[in-house]
């Protein structure tokens, strides 16, 4: 049998090399997917995701029934709301985040509204923009547990002391079938980002 070319060798090796990666990032976006980083912070920061004429899509009432919880057993004085409007929206993702959590309770002067950001990268940087102007650095960064390790990067990368505490209830996390999905995404997405410090543009899921 003739040997293997060098290019030949070389193209399987980049393709191992890839495969290895791409399995190392899925592992890793697993791994983190189920810690729960609770601890004492400045903020607990509930990244948005789509509403509706005011009212939060289940993917976002999941997330900020978490974050109430966590605020009412002490992690942090104040829970930070994120997210713009699409065009036409009467109210902006943290505006509605923002008047469900007082409607269940959460103190008016404990939830503080970042109204942009129509991606995690953009509403990371917004929030540590906020911090840095009233002085507080640590926040536990609430979304789904897909999304946990990527959303902490960037917020790391935006300057945070961040951790994350994913949500356990919500459409991401019913089936089988959306785990594997959002793991799958979630590792391509983390690889985009590592690449080119870019969002994914997946306006209204809060996943971008």
């Amino acid at each position: 049998m003739r040997r293997m070319s060098w290019p030949a060798r070389l193209l399987i090796g980049a393709l191992l090399m890839a495969v290895a990666v791409v399995g190392t990032t899925a592992l890793r976006v697993w791994q983190v997917a189920r810690i729960d980083d609770q601890r004492p912070v400045d903020a607990v920061v509930v990244l948005g995701a789509a509403q509706y004429n005011g009212e939060p899509s289940a993917v976002l009432a999941a997330r900020l029934r978490h974050a109430a919880q966590l605020y009412e057993d002490g992690v942090a004085p104040r829970i930070v709301t994120v997210g713009g409007s699409q065009s036409g929206d009467r109210f902006t993702e943290a505006e509605a985040s923002r008047n469900y959590l007082v409607e269940r309770g959460v103190p008016e002067q404990a939830v503080l509204t970042v109204n942009e950001g129509a991606d995690t990268l953009r509403s990371v940087q917004a929030v540590a923009a906020r911090a840095s102007e009233q002085g507080w650095e640590s926040a536990l960064v609430v979304s789904d547990p897909w999304h946990s390790l990527r959303a902490r990067t960037m917020a790391r990368d935006a300057g945070l002391e961040a951790w994350t505490s994913p949500t356990r209830s919500g459409p991401m996390v019913q089936t089988r079938e959306a785990q594997f999905s959002q793991i799958y995404r979630e590792t391509g997405a983390l690889l985009f980002y590592e690449l080119t410090h870019a969002p994914v543009d997946t306006a209204t899921s809060g996943l971008g």
